[in-house]
């Protein structure tokens, strides 16, 4: 058997089955912001979205702000004429602060990680077809400190990046999806 595996005609004939099935796997994939399906360019069909407001519990309103805020610059940053809007993008959201560290001395959290949960609908402009749908989730890590200001602003600081996170996850899978329609 070891014999065989040294033979040209044989590491030919693995070369061969390698390259044919690299080939074959190679038109599976598409770039996510190459030329879509339909022909549109993926910067127009993002630009088309109309970002509504995100349903957020009382007192949570501040991160549901930053979300949409980044989720208008991600689709529409290009400062160029007004896209007319064909898809509506529905949020719901919710977030979650934990304190996984709590000082044995003080009996005060020394960090606090925001935890938030984003549920998205991506839907035509009037209502009738959901294209996708799907669920966010991410989350970000501040110190507390003794100073009420300083923790207040850490998680502000927090509650940005953690808008920054969901807005890239939701823009990613609403640009893998939209790559591969052919009638948007």
């Amino acid at each position: 058997m070891g014999v065989a595996r040294n033979r040209p005609g044989v590491r030919i004939a693995r070369l061969a089955l390698a390259v044919g099935l690299a080939l074959n796997l190679g038109a599976c994939f598409r770039p996510l912001y190459g030329p879509t399906a339909s022909g549109e360019s993926m910067q127009g069909l993002l630009a088309a979205i109309q970002v509504d407001d995100v349903n957020m519990a009382q007192d949570q309103e501040r991160l549901g702000h930053y979300l949409r805020s980044e989720l208008i610059f991600d689709l529409d940053g290009s400062g160029q004429a007004a896209v007319p809007k064909r898809y509506r993008l529905k949020m719901q959201g919710s977030e979650q602060v934990q304190t996984p560290i709590v000082s044995s001395t003080t009996a005060r959290a020394e960090a606090g990680t925001i935890v938030g949960t984003v549920k998205f609908s991506l839907e035509s402009l009037d209502g009738r077809r959901v294209l996708t749908e799907g669920v966010a989730t991410g989350t970000a890590t501040y110190d507390r400190s003794i100073q009420r200001f300083a923790s207040l602003r850490a998680a502000r600081d927090a509650e940005i990046r953690l808008a920054k996170v969901l807005a890239e996850q939701i823009k990613t899978r609403i640009a893998s999806v939209l790559t591969v329609k052919t009638n948007p």
